[in-house]
């Protein structure tokens, strides 16, 4: 049995009667457990026996230094236990320090001629990604971000953005209804009358968000998936000044080299309607070809009556697009299933 593992018992002379040969005697029996421990439990062993506050020898001095009567012997014994106890600590410390040098000098050495593990890198999701720089492109072009409830009203959803009441949209086949006129908003479009109503024209907005459709998960298309919502308000606002600003949007994002066109096409809340196709290489050896990144047009007269905007005085114009199909054109992804994968080994080609 070693000695740290028996009991201590120290006879000393009492500490009133004859201090320093107490305090030496208490030395003595420390030094002798110092020269007994040899790893760190037994260095962690002798600071509680020593230290401890509940069971330490130190703590069992208190009650003696608190019967002295004389202040004068009071305080000589109450400044020689704190030099006693800031040795023991000193020297419970610079056991521990030397007893981790000895357990590191006694290691293996290293194999330096091992091969190293691969370590996984996080990185930005790529979706996540193009939000921000969308984002950051339209700041610069004078865009502050707006943002709405996912959980919508069906006014704001539809009604609001002048869907006719039999348009096949509204169905519960294409639509997530939770009951009482509420649904899982389609689109991020219901950020426009809500901005509307809260703000007057001058009105420059992006409302990128989480939208939701009654869609099957294949290739090209998600049930659940971010979309941005552009808005500008404001008088004499034209056609011309949406082709120019996305022209501009795609210019920044893609690069100066590629070309855009715009399409006829058709939404409730637009009028004229368009789709804005970008001449890109998705990378599977077919060179470059046109892909559709986005719709737009000209806001409805309808819609800006319903979010209380005088439509005779104000014009403005939307886009809506989503950044998910943006990272398949921008990085040539051919699935956007694998977006949603959350495959460590796809994400990390997007670690910087």
């Amino acid at each position: 049995m070693s000695r740290l593992s028996t009991p201590l018992a120290i006879d000393a002379p009492s500490l009133v009667d004859d201090t320093d040969a107490a305090l030496a005697r208490y030395r003595e029996e420390f030094a002798a457990d110092l020269a007994a421990a040899a790893s760190d439990d037994d260095a962690t062993l002798i600071h509680v026996r020593w230290l401890g506050r509940k069971q330490g020898v130190l703590s069992s001095l208190m009650p003696t230094l608190a019967s002295i009567r004389d202040t004068d012997v009071k305080r000589r014994v109450g400044q020689a236990l704190n030099a006693l106890r800031d040795q023991l600590t000193a020297d419970v410390e610079a056991l521990q320090v030397r007893i981790a040098v000895n357990a590191r000098a006694a290691a293996p050495a290293l194999d330096l001629t091992m091969p190293s593990r691969p370590t996984w890198r996080g990185a930005v999701h790529p979706v996540s990604a193009v939000i921000d720089e969308v984002t950051a492109i339209f700041r610069e072009l004078g865009f502050t971000t707006q943002l709405g409830p996912e959980a919508e009203h069906e006014w704001y959803n539809f009604g609001a953005l002048n869907f006719p009441e039999n348009h096949p949209a509204m169905d519960a086949h294409d639509t997530l209804y939770l009951g009482a006129g509420a649904l899982l908003r389609t689109h991020t479009s219901p950020v426009q009358v809500r901005t509307l109503q809260r703000f007057k024209p001058p009105v420059r907005i992006l409302a990128p968000g989480m939208v939701y459709r009654r869609d099957f998960f294949d290739s090209t298309h998600a049930p659940a998936f971010h979309q941005i919502e552009g808005l500008a308000i404001d008088e004499g606002v034209s056609l011309v000044d949406l082709k120019a600003t996305l022209a501009e949007f795609a210019r920044r994002f893609y690069g100066g080299t590629r070309r855009t066109r715009f399409g006829p096409s058709y939404f409730p809340f637009t009028e004229p309607s368009a789709q804005m196709d970008v001449e890109v290489d998705l990378g599977d050896g077919k060179g470059l070809r046109w892909v559709e990144i986005l719709g737009c047009g000209m806001v409805h007269p309808a819609v800006l009556e319903a979010a209380g905007v005088d439509s005779e005085k104000y014009t403005g114009w939307a886009f809506g697009m989503g950044p998910g199909r943006l990272a398949l054109s921008r990085h040539g992804i051919p699935d956007i299933r694998i977006l949603y994968d959350s495959d460590v080994r796809f994400l990390e080609q997007f670690a910087r």
